[in-house]
């Protein structure tokens, strides 16, 4: 596949826009029942609606829906391009069709329009879905999730770890100065360097595993979706997800790495699994990959999204491989199962990392599970988490009292309570967009959020509740709730306290939560 030698991608690009190939071109071409059939591997509706009369309908025909098109279609979509891209390994043709060889599929983010180059997708319409070891993932849920999760301020020098077809990479060219790419698969490296000429951007491309391709290098932002699927890291392995190292190795390296390599104030951003051992929180076990590294310190929010138990991680790797239907099914799940009872590994988390380098000698990390629905993109959000941190860090609490808090203008109140009652029974502040975050509270922290506007000092307004109320300025804090009233999870350690009962614990948890800012 070997493009980048001849003027081929330039016209290749000339020939999508002509076309109109763009993520809502095809959305609109396809319409909403066939595009959502196409996000579940089924072709079927599309085919009867892309049946090849325009370019736009051949292209859609030829790569989303990775079904044969007639030569003349293909040539009318690709002027003088078709046999170069068989040549170059994009498609092959027989006498009178055309199919493709690998995918090129419309990829958008909201101000920019891309193509992302990557194996073809296995197992549309319900086909064998077996991949070579060296299979190049297209656009994925995972790879979805890192890029909403991604901060995204202007930075100077990002990484993009275990690049795969350089996804990320692309996202990161818009807001980085320079982007450099890793990885071990060269065939994804090459597919990389190719999406980078076709969508015209530059990306620094090198191989090599985890850190060793930027070795002694520090960068503005870190970001990563390693091979991170827990298995004993033996046997069949798919680059695209298996790092051949056991468990969650391959997560605890790259965590503990990242901070080597952020300049001072630089944000690392991880997709993760990690085990759940029996007889040792989890939450402990992160913590642990979280310690000072060399002098270095990094705030870190790690969020557990969901836990799969043993058997149901097992079955859907097994089917992500396509082995669900292989003679030799049963006896690879017990293998896998066995290892897990074997090592004591109850679940397998997955979630987020987030990191920033801040070296204070007793950092701030959250560590929470949080399975309740969020606003995407969440960058924003983890950005606002950072700086909402290293505010407090630097406040006392006399300092805290003493500034003009302002409430975030999409909280709202809950109340529930008997019909009539003069008192609620319980006070729920909810967040309507970021983390959704939910926390119950009582009758003063209440009346705080509902007084603070940015002309009052938190202690003046728990002054004049205190009079109104007659009520002590300080009481029991109440905890997160989620979307079913649980607790939330959380855990803090930070150096102000935590845990305490006071007001100006409650009114710092308010700030670190978002509820009020500055």
């Amino acid at each position: 596949m070997d493009l980048l030698s001849t003027a081929l991608v330039p016209r290749l690009r000339e020939a999508l826009v002509a076309a109109g190939f763009t993520y809502d071109g095809v959305a609109a071409l396809l319409g909403p029942v066939a595009h959502a059939a196409l996000s579940r591997n089924e072709t079927t509706p599309g085919m009867r609606i892309a049946g090849g009369g325009s370019p736009l309908e051949t292209l859609t025909r030829l790569w989303p829906l990775q079904g044969s098109v007639d030569l003349a279609a293909a040539e009318a979509a690709l002027p003088g391009l078709v046999d170069p891209l068989c040549v170059a390994g994009l498609l092959e043709r027989s006498v009178g069709s055309v199919r493709a060889r690998v995918d090129v599929r419309p990829y958008a983010s909201d101000d920019r329009d891309w193509w992302v180059v990557s194996d073809l997708t296995p197992g549309l319409d319900g086909a064998p879905n077996r991949v070579g070891s060296d299979h190049v993932l297209g656009i994925s849920s995972a790879s979805s999730s890192l890029a909403q999760l991604t901060v995204r301020s202007a930075v100077g020098r990002a990484l993009d770890l275990g690049t795969g077809c350089g996804v990320q990479s692309l996202h990161l060219s818009g807001h980085a100065g320079e982007v450099v790419a890793t990885d071990v698969n060269e065939r994804a490296l090459a597919m990389t360097r190719l999406n980078a000429a076709l969508n015209d951007v530059a990306i620094d491309v090198r191989s090599g595993s985890t850190f060793e391709p930027v070795r002694g290098e520090e960068f503005d932002l870190v970001v990563t979706n390693p091979p991170f699927v827990v298995s004993p890291g033996t046997g069949e392995l798919l680059v695209y997800r298996d790092s051949g190292l056991p468990g969650d190795e391959m997560v605890r390296r790259v965590v503990t790495g990242t901070p080597r390599h952020l300049a001072p104030g630089g944000t690392g951003q991880v997709l993760a699994n990690w085990v759940h051992v029996d007889g040792e929180p989890w939450q402990e076990r992160l913590e642990g990959w979280l310690a000072p590294v060399d002098g270095r310190s990094c705030d870190a929010w790690v969020v557990q999204r969901e836990v799969a138990d043993p058997a149901q991680y097992v079955e859907l790797w097994l089917r992500d491989a396509g082995l669900d239907r292989a003679p030799d099914y049963t006896r690879r799940y017990d293998a896998w199962a066995g290892w897990f009872a074997d090592q004591g590994i109850t679940g397998v988390g997955f979630g987020w990392v987030n990191l920033r380098r801040t070296d204070r000698e007793v950092p701030s990390v959250r560590v929470e599970e949080w399975p309740y629905e969020v606003e995407q993109p969440l960058g924003a959000e983890v950005e606002s988490w950072f700086r909402r941190t290293d505010l407090l860090a630097g406040l006392d609490d006399d300092a805290v009292l003493g500034t003009a808090w302002q409430t975030r203008a999409d909280v709202r109140q809950e109340t529930v309570g008997a019909p009539g009652a003069e008192d609620p029974e319980v006070i729920v502040l909810r967040q309507q967009r970021g983390m959704r975050r939910a926390r119950q509270v009582d009758t003063v922290e209440a009346a705080l959020v509902g007084a603070s506007d940015g002309d009052l000092t938190a202690a003046q307004i728990l002054a004049a509740i205190d009079e109104l109320l007659g009520t002590p300025s300080s009481g029991e804090v109440n905890g997160e709730v989620g979307d079913e009233g649980a607790g939330g999870g959380a855990r803090d350690r930070a150096g102000d306290g935590a845990g305490a009962t006071s007001r100006v614990t409650a009114l710092r948890e308010l700030v670190a939560d978002g509820f009020l800012v500055p």
